[in-house]
C-alpha cells in the first residue's frame, strides 16, 4: 500500500518539491551530485552530494512504484538485448526488451550473463506486463535462445511465444541502450550492485517517462508544468 505524499516525505529536512526535483534530475541529465549541490546552492539551498545520493536510493523505487500505475500496456513483440555496466571496476550485465515500437518492455540487472539470468528477465518482464510477447527477437547470443526455448516448462504463458533471431531487427533496443548508457557514463561506474540497481530503475524510468509510456489522462493535468505533473501523479 502506498502511503500519503505527507508521510512520504515526513521528517525531511527539506521541501519535497526540492527532493523530488533533485532526484528527477539527477536521474535525467548528465548532472553529478556535486554538480546539483552548486545548482542548489545558488537557490539558497545548502546541502551535501551524500543527502542527494541518499534521496535517489529512497526515492527512486518509490517513484516507480508510483508512475507504474499508469503505464500504458507494451506491444508483443520483444527485442531483447544485454549491455554492459561497471560496479566495483567489475563488469554486470543489463538485460532490456522493448516493444516494436520502441517503448521499453522491462529491464533487470544481473551480476551474470548466462541462461539462469535470461530466464530470471523473462520472468520479472512477464510479472510487469502481466502477458507473454507473441514473439521475442534475440541476436545470436546461445544462452538467452536456450533461456527463451526452456520458458514453456514454467508455464503455459510462455506456449506460444516465437523465438527470431535477426540483428537488424534488433537495431531497434540497441539504440534504446544509448538512451541509458548516455547517462550511466558519466557516472563512472557504481560502487555496489545494489545502489546501482536502484539508480538504473530509476533511468529506466526517466526514459520511459520522456518516450511518453503513462497514460495520465485521468488526472487532468494538460499543459501542466513538469513539477506540476510529478506532484499529481506522486500524490494520486
Amino acid at each position: 500500500e502506498l502511503r500519503g505524499m505527507k508521510d512520504l516525505f515526513a521528517g525531511r529536512h527539506f521541501d519535497r518539491d526540492v527532493i523530488i526535483l533533485c532526484v528527477r534530475w539527477y536521474l535525467c541529465y548528465k548532472l553529478s551530485f556535486r554538480d546539483l549541490v552548486e545548482m542548489m546552492a545558488e537557490r539558497g539551498l545548502h546541502l551535501s552530494h551524500t543527502t542527494i545520493m541518499r534521496w535517489v536510493q529512497r526515492y527512486a523505487p518509490e517513484f516507480e512504484r508510483r508512475w507504474t500505475r499508469f503505464a500504458s500496456k507494451v506491444g508483443r513483440s520483444w527485442r531483447v538485448d544485454e549491455t554492459y555496466l561497471k560496479v566495483r571496476g567489475r563488469w554486470v550485465y543489463l538485460y532490456r526488451a522493448v516493444d516494436r515500437d520502441g517503448d521499453t518492455v522491462d529491464f533487470r540487472l544481473s551480476p551474470t550473463r548466462d541462461v539462469a539470468a535470461a530466464k530470471a528477465f523473462f520472468r520479472k518482464a512477464l510479472r510487469t506486463q502481466k502477458r507473454a510477447p507473441v514473439s521475442i527477437t534475440l541476436d545470436g547470443y546461445a544462452a538467452s535462445h536456450r533461456a527463451v526455448r526452456e520458458m514453456p516448462r514454467e508455464g503455459d504463458a510462455w506456449k506460444h511465444t516465437k523465438l527470431r533471431s535477426s540483428k537488424y531487427l534488433n537495431n531497434l533496443i540497441e539504440q534504446d541502450h544509448r538512451g541509458i548508457k548516455s547517462r550511466t557514463g558519466p557516472m563512472l561506474g557504481f560502487k555496489n550492485f545494489d545502489c546501482a540497481a536502484t539508480t538504473i530503475a530509476g533511468i529506466e524510468l526517466l526514459h520511459r517517462i520522456r518516450k511518453g509510456q503513462f497514460a495520465l489522462g485521468s488526472l487532468r493535468i494538460k499543459n501542466q508544468t513538469v513539477p506540476a505533473i510529478w506532484n499529481a501523479v506522486l500524490a494520486a
